[in-house]
């Protein structure tokens, strides 16, 4: 098993995806309203869909 070194790199992560220098949005595979939220978490808990990361808005 690995362990990630969060402490080393969080402070400097904000700083450099303000900068262009790392682009996080890779991560984001789905987006949706918060009406739809109960529905693609079941997705995301389901493992479907490559469901990873979810951003929602109002």
């Amino acid at each position: 098993m690995a362990q990630t070194p969060v402490q080393r790199y969080l402070p400097q992560l904000p700083a450099r995806i303000e900068r262009g220098e790392i682009d996080p949005s890779f991560v984001i595979t789905h987006r949706a309203t918060l009406e739809e939220g109960p529905e693609l978490y079941k997705t995301f808990r389901d493992k479907k869909d490559g469901c990873i990361k979810v951003v929602m808005t109002p």
